[in-house]
């Protein structure tokens, strides 16, 4: 039954050649969607870790989402400094803006830290702030060392990139001084978004309260869940496809092979024999689907402009999901097959 069922596939080529890149290409953007709703994760992720603290001091009452922090006071610094528990505490700024980049406009987070404290990202190229009128941007901007771009009137020069530092869906990072932050967002006031600190303060005033790395990134990705539940539901349509494409191409097969199946039924082929050669061609059939699809995706997450990290486990799940897919299209087929007269191989 193998035997025959390699010869179909031979035989047929061109028809499962189609059947193979299209699956795959539905395939491919399941892996994408999955490594679009991970990436949400993962850019809040290294963000956060990327300030080098252990806990966030806010405003009480405030969201913690850490691209809307309710605005504190400056000197409310000096209360955590200090405290049991704490080895270091600096103030730090972060608040969407729209940018002027060229005659564009981009939106960027821009991220407001003290000069060698908390908060200062790993430079891939250039150098740290330095200076009032001077930026590190994540390359997702689209900038390099030297150009400029501006924001609220405030003319930036940037002085080193970082790569991996973006929030709300890809948009760019932009860390500058504290000073200059306040200056763009507060307009000079004496305000800031959160102070981090190393060390967990062991008590804080009664108006503000203290979250770890891990609540501060759960309810940053709260903010996402609407775009992560569509992602979701367009994954599970993808996987829906997929099916059909595979079940459509077994059954046309099958179809076309109803003078073969009344032949291997008059020779006493079973049900089950059957069944076992149109799974043995759907699965074929998914398998090649989704090593295309697995080789595609490596490729075409650059076409993105939010980040995708594809998690190594959607590379586990989706030759298992494509062996699922096979068996269930084979299904589709089995009942026209066991419907065919044998003596249909007799007839003229």
């Amino acid at each position: 039954m193998l035997a025959i069922t390699l010869q179909d596939l031979r035989f047929r080529a061109r028809q499962f050649l189609i059947a193979v890149v299209g699956a795959g290409l539905v395939f491919a953007m399941t892996l994408l969607l999955a490594g679009l709703a991970a990436g949400f994760g993962v850019e809040v992720d290294q963000t956060v870790s990327g300030m080098g603290s252990q806990a966030w001091v806010v405003a009480q009452g405030s969201s913690g989402r850490i691209s809307s922090l309710s605005p504190l006071p400056a000197f409310a610094e000096f209360a955590v400094t200090g405290t049991l528990g704490v080895r270091r505490a600096d103030p730090v700024i972060v608040v969407p803006q729209a940018a002027t980049v060229g005659h564009q406009q981009q939106s960027i987070v821009l991220v407001g830290y003290t000069a060698g404290g908390l908060g200062i990202p790993p430079v891939v190229t250039g150098r740290p702030v330095r200076a009032d009128d001077e930026a590190v941007v994540d390359t997702r901007l689209g900038l390099g060392v030297g150009q400029r771009f501006a924001v609220s009137g405030h003319t930036l020069t940037v002085v080193g990139t970082v790569t991996g530092r973006t929030l709300l869906g890809g948009i760019a990072d932009a860390y500058v001084t504290l000073a200059e932050a306040q200056a763009v967002v507060f307009e000079g006031r004496p305000l800031i978004s959160a102070i981090l600190t190393t060390g967990v303060p062991k008590a804080v005033p009664a108006d503000l309260t203290v979250m770890s790395n891990t609540q501060i990134e759960s309810r940053s990705l709260d903010q996402m869940s609407s775009a992560s539940s569509s992602i979701d539901n367009s994954r599970s349509f993808m996987w829906i496809i997929a099916a059909v494409i595979v079940a459509a191409l077994v059954y046309v097969t099958a179809l076309e092979r109803t003078r073969d199946f009344a032949v291997m039924k008059a020779l006493g082929a079973s049900s089950g024999a059957l069944f076992l050669g149109l799974a043995a061609q759907a699965v074929l059939v998914a398998l090649a689907a989704a090593a295309i699809g697995a080789l595609l995706s490596t490729f075409m997450s650059g076409i993105f402009a939010q980040p995708v990290d594809i998690p190594p486990s959607a590379f586990v799940v989706l030759p298992v999901s494509a062996l699922v897919v096979g068996l269930l299209a084979s299904l589709v087929a089995l009942r026209r097959a066991i419907s065919v007269d044998p003596a249909t191989a007799f007839a003229g």
